[in-house]
């Protein structure tokens, strides 16, 4: 009978609730039969370009080891944790070289596109192995996220474990020192 009375006093909202939830469980459900498939497309190294456009100077950050010689960075510049993800990277003797990835870099899944944050690429010898993408969100407790977003890191996590073979490895993060913890544990 509460659930009645939510609906009679705000019918659309007790709607789109209703909508938002049968839809985190549906992707939920979804993604546990998600299978991907290699094919011979690639992306051009444009993408790195084709983004290129004004953006505030305080999110812009100066990088010796990015594959461009700027990485613009999400949120408030000096206190994000990508810049402060990105600081890192730039100064780690192990990282050879790394990109933060465009958005038109993503991953098709059944509940949108995903597009990670980070390739990275670790000098041999000093890391178990070459190649890792990683995704920045402050955060690894997966009751902070929304179920959506969940369900397209599964998808991802699929994808790159069929594609890895051993050398490429993907794995969300909160900062330098949790990817780090993640790389010489494998």
């Amino acid at each position: 009978m509460m659930k009645y009375m939510k609906f009679c006093d705000n019918p659309e909202e007790f709607i789109s609730k209703v909508a938002r939830l049968i839809n985190e469980q549906k992707a939920g459900l979804i993604v546990e039969g998600v299978t991907y498939n290699t094919t011979n497309e690639v992306f051009d190294k444009e993408i790195f370009t084709a983004e290129c456009h004004r953006v505030a100077l305080s999110k812009v950050f100066p990088a010796l080891h990015a594959v461009t010689d700027y990485v613009v960075t999400d949120g408030t510049a000096e206190q994000s944790v990508e810049r402060k993800f990105v600081e890192n990277l730039d100064k780690a003797d192990e990282v050879a070289v790394y990109a933060k990835l465009p958005r038109g870099f993503y991953i098709p899944t059944p509940v949108g596109k995903y597009s990670p944050d980070w390739a990275i690429a670790f000098k041999e010898g000093k890391i178990k192995y070459v190649y890792f993408i990683a995704e920045t969100k402050g955060t690894n407790e997966s009751t902070e996220l929304k179920s959506m977003e969940q369900a397209k890191i599964k998808c991802a996590e699929k994808l790159f474990e069929k594609l890895s073979n051993g050398e490429v490895h993907y794995g969300q993060v909160k900062d330098y020192k949790s990817l780090m913890d993640i790389v010489l544990d494998r």
